[in-house]
């Protein structure tokens, strides 16, 4: 069983806790809002955890709700936790707002599993690599900057290497292999690549070109699950400069059928690797 590092999870899952509790007392939030003297949309923020929920505020809804004290020590406790700062808050300001939420589920994730059509996943990029990407932005970053975004997608990397690392299943595109990046920075990326199939928490497999149309030719995306069955499963889309995460449960199930689908339809992992070390060889040749 993986061990909680982040807050990031407890928030979520204090927050379900939170909105269940609501609804079990048949209390709609502008109720609740008026008993604890705030507005309705600090509810709504709380419980969907796009906040850190104060204290005071989490003891006031614990009365509210009349939860049994035994109970209610239990949930002060998870909201004393949720409100620790993670490794990635003390250098919060080399992360794009939009990617810290994931950074903590990423760090909390038991499993992690995805497609990527462009380029090869963070958790798996050689920094050379991770810095050809960055280099390619439309405005360079000034080199601090680059440097920090570096050591940050470094610092993410060291779970595979931990004692309890999520399982990994990627799908990429064949387009990911076969972009020349950067002369030999391609050849040992693909090596690398080839190192972490060797693990046996890690599956990766290729969508060769071959295989035609397939359901996800609009983009990457990632699934996380966590250890707790509390702590529902989330898929990540990113965009340019944006990202988007999805809890509903339908929603979920839609990408998880997704990913089913393209996985079916990629090349088994053996297959795959042969694939790789040829695409290797003909990057070193560049």
């Amino acid at each position: 069983m993986t061990t909680q590092r982040s807050p990031s999870a407890r928030q979520r899952r204090l927050a379900a806790i939170l909105r269940s509790l609501r609804k079990e007392k048949g209390m709609s939030r502008e109720t609740v809002a008026e008993r604890m003297g705030c507005s309705p949309p600090t509810i709504t923020r709380i419980e969907a955890a796009q906040t850190g929920a104060r204290i005071a505020d989490v003891t006031m809804m614990l009365e509210i709700y009349e939860v049994p004290d035994h109970t209610k020590e239990v949930l002060l406790q998870l909201a004393r936790d949720a409100r620790k700062r993670g490794w990635w808050d003390k250098i919060s300001d080399s992360i794009p707002e939009y990617f810290q939420s994931y950074v903590g589920l990423e760090e909390d994730a038991s499993s992690i599993s995805g497609y990527e059509s462009e380029y090869i996943p963070g958790l798996f990029q050689t920094e050379e690599y991770a810095r050809a990407i960055l280099n390619a932005e439309p405005t360079l970053p000034p080199e601090e900057e680059l440097n920090d975004t570096l050591s940050i997608r470094m610092k993410r990397q060291e779970r595979l290497s931990s004692d309890n690392p999520p399982e990994m299943w990627m799908v990429l595109n064949e387009a990911v292999i076969r972009r020349h990046v950067a002369g030999g920075v391609m050849h040992r990326q693909l090596q690398h690549l080839l190192d972490l199939s060797s693990h046996n928490f890690i599956t990766v497999q290729i969508l060769a070109f071959d295989s035609g149309a397939h359901p996800a030719m609009n983009g990457g995306f990632r699934i996380l699950k966590f250890p707790k069955l509390s702590d529902p499963d989330i898929v990540y889309l990113e965009y340019w400069k944006g990202s988007i995460h999805l809890e509903d449960p339908d929603d979920v199930a839609d990408y998880n059928r997704l990913f089913d689908h393209l996985r079916a339809r990629a090349l088994g992992p053996d297959q795959s690797r042969r694939l790789i070390e040829q695409a290797a060889g003909g990057s070193n040749e560049r």
